[in-house]
């Protein structure tokens, strides 16, 4: 995690755990330059990071305000960071289905931007929010990138273990997105009639050097899952 990530990670960790409400202003520039002695284009990227995650909103001149997001149970289809980051008050379990080693076919070689039968690792998940079923989810991960993985590891947030185990910087993502029915197996899974709605998500996550690094599959159940986008007017 670069330095820049790093502060905007202890903000938003400081606005959620003191339940800042909105419009509450937060330090200024020159004081966080001084508190995480960096200079101040690092905390102005740190800043924009949090203001294009809709953590935060600068006015000149009058300072840094706290942007909450005003409903629960809502993610933000501009977080790449994962389920758990993405729902912070809410309990995020995974199930996980299947952990292997395996190698890529066309589809997954063409988003990863690798060969054909290059190694990389299939992870399958059902993922619960507050014990309900929310999605399934099917990942690969390069083995060039992310040398190894595992069921313990697949069971936590697969983001945070490698950017710690691995030193990872998670930067920017493709999302996808698709509205269809769901085929049998899909309905088996969630709980739900053949043929229900189902949202389809296809996530490409690359690194702060432009290499992809995660290309994800998802179905989420048309009851449970609920996402919001904030904008701002540039």
């Amino acid at each position: 995690m670069n330095k820049y990530q790093q502060i905007a990670y202890e903000i938003e960790q400081h606005i959620h755990e003191h339940n800042l409400a909105q419009g509450t202003k937060l330090d200024s520039l020159d004081t966080l330059t001084k508190r995480y002695n960096v200079s101040r284009s690092t905390i102005s990227k740190a800043l924009d990071t949090l203001e294009k995650r809709g953590a935060i909103f600068q006015q000149r001149g009058s300072g840094i305000f706290v942007r909450r997001q005003r409903r629960e149970g809502y993610m933000s289809l501009l977080v790449t960071s994962g389920f758990s980051a993405n729902f912070q008050d809410s309990n995020i379990r995974y199930d996980v289905l299947n952990v292997e080693k395996t190698v890529a076919d066309e589809d997954v070689a063409n988003n990863l931007h690798i060969e054909a039968g290059a190694p990389v690792y299939l992870v399958e998940r059902l993922v619960y929010m507050d014990e309900e079923k929310l999605c399934k989810e099917v990942s690969y991960f390069p083995v060039q990138v992310v040398p190894y993985l595992n069921k313990e590891i697949a069971e936590q947030s697969i983001f945070h273990y490698l950017e710690t185990a691995y030193k990872i910087n998670i930067s920017f993502a493709d999302v996808y997105l698709v509205i269809d029915q769901l085929n049998e197996a899909e309905a088996d899974m969630l709980d739900l009639p053949l043929l229900s709605p189902g949202l389809y998500m296809e996530q490409v996550v690359y690194l702060a050097t432009g290499i992809p690094f995660d290309y994800s599959k998802v179905v989420y159940h048309y009851k449970h899952a609920k996402f919001f986008l904030q904008s701002v007017n540039n």
